[in-house]
């Protein structure tokens, strides 16, 4: 009996961290997944015609966010037009699903524990798929992800179910769980 009274005392005290996390910082709720808050743009812009025809318009240089994801929840599977960086900050670790461009799915936890094959920092390439959820139940992770050049919501897809998983048959368990459809 104590032990699940501990346990549920943990449970909450997690979850009340993540919500003064996304009161603290306004975070805001995500389409894909999570919360977040943007926290730099760039006020220098690239021009469009110094950038790959998949922009088709200027970009920032960069854009930053924050970004809060809670284990009962997850970051559906999207791509964007840029290279993305995550930088892991607080809570449990998260694990990133990415499937490239040769179909090929990775998985790379993103947290503070490198004795556990945690990383501090994690690249997504830009047009790769990519998904996220938190590691450990009855928790969050709190992290940033900084995006060259800057993210615009036009560069964004979020994945659809079936075309992804007739994209990549071989990955659809994974699929099925980080779509919403």
């Amino acid at each position: 009996m104590n032990n699940r009274h501990n346990n549920s005392n943990h449970k909450n005290s997690l979850l009340n961290e993540a919500k003064f996390w996304i009161q603290r910082l306004n975070l805001i709720k995500l389409p894909e997944g999570g919360f977040f808050k943007e926290t730099y743009r760039s006020t220098e812009r690239i021009l469009a015609a110094h950038l790959p025809p998949r922009f088709g318009g200027d970009r920032c240089f960069s854009t930053s966010i924050y970004f809060l994801l809670e284990s009962e929840d997850f970051s559906a599977f999207h791509r964007i037009k840029s290279d993305e960086v995550w930088h892991f900050y607080h809570g449990t670790a998260i694990t990133l699903y990415r499937i490239d461009s040769e179909g090929m799915l990775f998985e790379t936890k993103l947290g503070n524990n490198l004795e556990n094959g945690e990383l501090f920092q994690v690249h997504i390439k830009a047009g790769n798929w990519f998904g996220a959820r938190v590691s450990e139940p009855d928790s969050f992770a709190l992290v940033g992800c900084t995006v060259a050049p800057g993210f615009e919501f036009s560069d964004f897809e979020l994945a659809k179910r079936r075309d992804l998983i007739k994209l990549y048959p071989r990955h659809a368990e994974i699929i099925e769980s980080l779509t919403r459809e």
